[in-house]
């Protein structure tokens, strides 16, 4: 038996842990803001099969998040990171 990987989103993913995008999407709902978003992250490198890692969350709140994308490092919003699904490693 063979079980599904299971995937979070990139909001989820505890600092100091690795990852591999498996796709970034738009939320339901979205009034196409969301889709725009989602392209601007695909350009900036979050693309599926790309190797990520979440450095640190900012406090308080946990905003903005650092996340390293090949040899970039980028501060996102937790509803921006949230467009990312990721396979944990």
């Amino acid at each position: 038996m063979t079980l599904a990987p299971s995937l979070i989103n990139l909001d989820t993913l505890a600092a100091g842990k690795s990852g591999t995008v498996v796709h970034v999407a738009p939320t339901m709902g979205d009034s196409g803001e969301g889709a725009d978003l989602a392209r601007r992250l695909m350009e900036l490198g979050f693309v599926p099969g790309e190797k990520i890692r979440m450095l640190k969350r900012g406090m308080p709140g946990g905003e903005p998040l650092a996340i390293k994308v090949g040899n970039a490092t980028f501060a996102l919003r937790r509803y921006e990171a949230a467009l990312v699904a990721v396979q944990p490693e």
